[in-house]
C-alpha cells in the first residue's frame, strides 16, 4: 500500500510538474493535474491540501533531484573549480532534460503568487559554492583575495541569469553555451596571478 501512495504522489508531482511549466502556476488547476498525472481528485487531495502545496513539492523535488546530481559530482574527486564548473554544467543539461526540473525554475520565479518561501535552494547552493570555492583557492586555482561567499553568491546569480536570458530568448537550446560562456568571462578573474596548476582550462 505504501509502495502504491508513494508511486501515486511521484505521479501527481510529475504531472502538476508538466502543467506548471506549460502554463503557470496562476493558470494551472488541480483538474488539470489529476488529468496529466492520471489520479483522482481524492488520490491529489490524500497527497496535497493545496495547488500551493503542490507548487511547493515541485520545488522541492527540483531541487533533490539538482542536490543528488550535485551531490554524485563532488563525490567524484575532481579538483573544486572543476566541480563547480560540471554541477553549472549539469543543472543545465537538467533544464534541458528534466520537466520537474524546469516546472521547480518557473515555479520559484512565480513564487509570489502562493507565498512560497523559496529562499532554501538557493541558500543551499550558494553554500555548495562558497565551500568549493574555499577549496579551489586552496588547490591555487582560484585567487586567495577572492571573497568566498560573494564569489558564491555572483556565481549563482550569474547563472541564474544567464538560463533565465537563455529561456526568453532561444527557449533553453543556447543554455548550454551560455554557461560556458559565463564560466569563460569568470575564469580569468578569478585565476590566481601565478597559477599553481591548470586544470581549470582543459575544460573543453
Amino acid at each position: 500500500m505504501q509502495q502504491r501512495a508513494k508511486a501515486t504522489r511521484t505521479a501527481v508531482i510529475e504531472g502538476a510538474a508538466s502543467i506548471f511549466e506549460e502554463v503557470g502556476y496562476g493558470n494551472a488547476s488541480l483538474s488539470d493535474v489529476t488529468k496529466r498525472a492520471n489520479v483522482t481528485k481524492g488520490a491529489l487531495y490524500f497527497h496535497f491540501k493545496s495547488k500551493e502545496d503542490l507548487a511547493l513539492a515541485v520545488i522541492a523535488e527540483q531541487h533533490n533531484i539538482v542536490r543528488i546530481a550535485g551531490e554524485k559530482i563532488a563525490s567524484a574527486g575532481l579538483p573544486a573549480l572543476e566541480t563547480m564548473i560540471t554541477m553549472c554544467k549539469t543543472f543545465g543539461q537538467q533544464l534541458l532534460d528534466e520537466p520537474v526540473v524546469r516546472a521547480g525554475i518557473r515555479l520559484t520565479f512565480e513564487a509570489s503568487a502562493f507565498n512560497g518561501d523559496v529562499k532554501g535552494p538557493y541558500q543551499d547552493w550558494m553554500a555548495t559554492m562558497e565551500f568549493l570555492t574555499q577549496q579551489a583557492q586552496r588547490e591555487g586555482d582560484i585567487r586567495e583575495d577572492l571573497d568566498a561567499s560573494d564569489f558564491a553568491h555572483y556565481l549563482v546569480a550569474s547563472f541564474t541569469g544567464s538560463q533565465m536570458v537563455s529561456n526568453v530568448m532561444t527557449g533553453r537550446k543556447d543554455v548550454l553555451k551560455r554557461i560556458d560562456d559565463m564560466w569563460d568571462f569568470m575564469m580569468p578573474a578569478i585565476a590566481p596571478h601565478h597559477p599553481a596548476s591548470h586544470h581549470g582550462e582543459q575544460r573543453r
